[in-house]
């Protein structure tokens, strides 16, 4: 895998092409935007889409956890996408990927999709918190909003970055985005789309694009 080892708020961070943020020192995972149950949202609505796709992130994320030995899990947000995607397959399988990951501290942050869709089942054992949550330099949030005492880690917005090729080529890809006070992490789940985020015009964002099973400069 084709990771990317930053400096952030005077940590050294990893960025996976999994769609998370590793701190090694604090042994911690960081993932925005899981949005479980999407697409059993959208079928409950009479949209007819595959299924699988809830499994498929839950696999990604053990990959994850599995490389860099994480024992606390950190989500930044809209960790069910419904509740009309709380459905029993869904659950079943996220029971189930619990059940692979005992010993796993797990902490949600609350975003905006959670006050609608609901905290987790009890039987998972998460913790849920409103952010800011602190963690050492970091303060973790789902909307990405500066704060005074931390650099923000957040997600919420689905950054996405358009590379240009030759000719007119063009592609979205979805991104991580390091500002002077707020860095935003991809969508984790890959049934998502991305909006594209303005650069600094003075050139102080740093930008990583995943594509392919890396985690590239942009």
């Amino acid at each position: 895998m084709g990771d990317v080892d930053i400096d952030l708020a005077g940590e050294r961070v990893r960025l996976l092409p999994e769609r998370a943020l590793h701190w090694e020192r604090a042994q911690t995972l960081v993932a925005a935007d899981l949005h479980w149950g999407k697409a059993s949202a959208f079928r409950a609505a009479g949209v007819p889409l595959p299924a699988g796709t809830t499994a498929a992130d839950l696999a990604r994320l053990s990959s994850a956890l599995r490389r860099t030995g994480a024992t606390r899990l950190v989500l930044l947000g809209d960790l069910f996408h419904a509740r009309a995607g709380r459905v029993d397959r869904t659950l079943a399988e996220i029971a189930a990927w619990r059940t692979a990951h005992p010993a796993l501290e797990v902490l949600l942050v609350r975003g905006n999709h959670d006050r609608h869709a609901g905290d987790p089942p009890a039987d998972l054992r998460f913790g849920v918190v409103d952010g800011p949550w602190p963690l050492g330099p970091f303060r973790l949030r789902h909307e990405p909003r500066p704060e005074r005492d931390g650099y923000v880690l957040a997600g919420h917005i689905h950054p996405g970055c358009t590379i240009h090729g030759a000719g007119r080529q063009r592609i979205r890809l979805p991104c991580f985005a390091f500002g002077a006070a707020v860095g935003l992490l991809p969508a984790f789940t890959e049934f998502s789309g991305t909006g594209d985020i303005d650069r600094d015009p003075r050139g102080g964002d740093r930008i990583y694009v995943v594509a392919d099973g890396e985690v590239i400069a942009a």
